[in-house]
Parts: structure tokens; C-alpha cells; sequence
């Protein structure tokens, strides 16, 4: 039988919501950007600069650290061949997801503090500092508590939806 003669496909309006990647990028989205606006001020310029600036740059990092967190997800996805363990993780993924969250932060903190990007960032004095690494504590702090909170947004949503 031809595609001519089949009813057309019904979208479904749970069908977006069933979608891991995107209730990852979507409760990513949520709860970093508080995150980014609370530790502003730990950032030298975001205290006494203008709020539109700080807005933005709240942003920027927030879109950055979606993208983060979906890596940090396929990453998982790929070693744990399935795409729904996210579902019911276990402590190893869970590990793994923050781990390579944990990763890519780390070298982006310590990259543009350092200013080898062209969009650096200096802490302020009131940011403490994680021994031995020099990388913000509050950065660090981000992604472990948030990735554990995203995954437990995303799993209770996805079945919410089945």
C-alpha cells in the first residue's frame, strides 16, 4: 500500500513532552539560570554593572549549560546503550553524568579565568575558590547539585507521561 492511501499521522499533544533530550534542555534551562543569577555577584563586573549585561550573560552561561548537560546525557546514553536509562538510573550513571558535567565545566572555568577565551570571566573576591584547582566553588557546586535535580525533573515527568 502506498503512503498516498494511509491516514495522515495525528499529533499527539503529550508527544513533545515524551521527549528526553528536550525536558532535559527544558529543566536544564529552568534551574540553571537562577542558579547563574544568584552567583552573579561572584563574578568580578556582575555586582555593580548593568542589569542587562548581567541578564545576558546569566543567559549565555545558561544556554551553555544545557548544552553541557545534553552531553552529559549522551555521553551516558552511549555508554550505557539506551537513551531512557534517565528513567532509572543507576548510582554508576548518575556518577557519569555528573562527572562529565563536572568535566566540561572544570576546563571551561579554568580556561576563561585564565583568559584563553575570548569571552573570559575573573571571579570576584567574594567567589571561594576550590583548593588545588583554582576553579570557582560555586561553578563546581552547579554541577553536581543541579544535574541530580534535572534528572529527577525529567523522571518524574517522562512518567507522568506514559
Amino acid at each position: 500500500m502506498s503512503d498516498r492511501g494511509k491516514m495522515p499521522r495525528v499529533f499527539h499533544k503529550f508527544e513533545l513532552t515524551r521527549n528526553i533530550e528536550l525536558n532535559i534542555a527544558v529543566f536544564a534551562l529552568l534551574l540553571n539560570f537562577p542558579w547563574e543569577i544568584l552567583q552573579a555577584p561572584l563574578f568580578a563586573g556582575m555586582a555593580n554593572g548593568r542589569f542587562i549585561d548581567a541578564v545576558r550573560g546569566c543567559a549565555q552561561g545558561t544556554l551553555g549549560d544545557a548544552v553541557i548537560m545534553l552531553l552529559a546525557y549522551w555521553t551516558v546514553s552511549g555508554v550505557a546503550a539506551r537513551r531512557d536509562w534517565i528513567l532509572a538510573p543507576s548510582g554508576r550513571q548518575l556518577t557519569l553524568f555528573l562527572t562529565v558535567g563536572v568535566l566540561i565545566t572544570a576546563a571551561i572555568e579554568w580556561l576563561a579565568t585564565r583568559g584563553y577565551w575570548v569571552q573570559s570571566w575573573t571571579y570576584s573576591p567574594a567567589m571561594p575558590i576550590v583548593p588545588g584547582v583554582g576553579i570557582g566553588l560555586s561553578p563546581m557546586l552547579q554541577w553536581i547539585v543541579l544535574p541530580l535535580l534535572v534528572a529527577w525533573f525529567v523522571r518524574r515527568q517522562l512518567s507522568e507521561c506514559r
